[in-house]
C-alpha cells in the first residue's frame, strides 16, 4: 500500500520535513528540528504511520511530485 518511492527514511518521523539528499552510506542524521534519527529505524516508524494512515483512510501513500 505505500509507495516503492516513498522517502521513509528521509523524512523525519518527528516533524515530517523530508532531507533532499541522504547517501545510503550515511546511517544516522539530525533533523533540523533536532531529532537524531537512526536510518533505518526512522524508515519503521514512517512505513507504520503510513500503514496505519493507509488502513484507516483507505487511500495509498505517496510522495508530493513537482
Amino acid at each position: 500500500a505505500v509507495d516503492r518511492f516513498y522517502p521513509s527514511s528521509r523524512t523525519c518521523s518527528a516533524c515530517g520535513s523530508i532531507v533532499e539528499r541522504l547517501p545510503l552510506h550515511v546511517r544516522e542524521w539530525e533533523c533540523r528540528c533536532g531529532a537524531h534519527h537512526d536510518r533505518d529505524v526512522n524508515a519503521a516508524k514512517n512505513i507504520l504511520a503510513a500503514g496505519l494512515a493507509v488502513s484507516a483512510c483507505g487511500d495509498g501513500v505517496r510522495p508530493p511530485r513537482s
